[in-house]
């Protein structure tokens, strides 16, 4: 089964650390979760699977369209 693939982290010098897969944001870190998740990433084996890690359900987020869509009401 293939990893996850397409996240990319941006540091900043504010201390945030804003992590994207294709262009999408999908979540940003602050403080010393920020701290935390650098230090994970840069001593990790294959940082892809350390972002969707920190990321959680970055793939959802359409449930209530769908929910609301004709065919899926009851």
């Amino acid at each position: 089964m293939p990893g996850p693939s397409g996240f990319v982290y941006e540091a900043h010098a504010t201390g945030t650390v804003r992590i994207t897969r294709h262009n999408r944001p999908a979540t940003t870190l602050h403080g010393d979760r920020a701290a935390r998740f650098l230090t994970e990433v840069t001593t990790a084996p294959d940082p892809q699977f350390v972002m969707a890690r920190w990321t959680g359900n970055y793939k959802r987020g359409n449930e209530r369209t769908a929910r609301d869509h004709p065919r899926n009401r009851r």
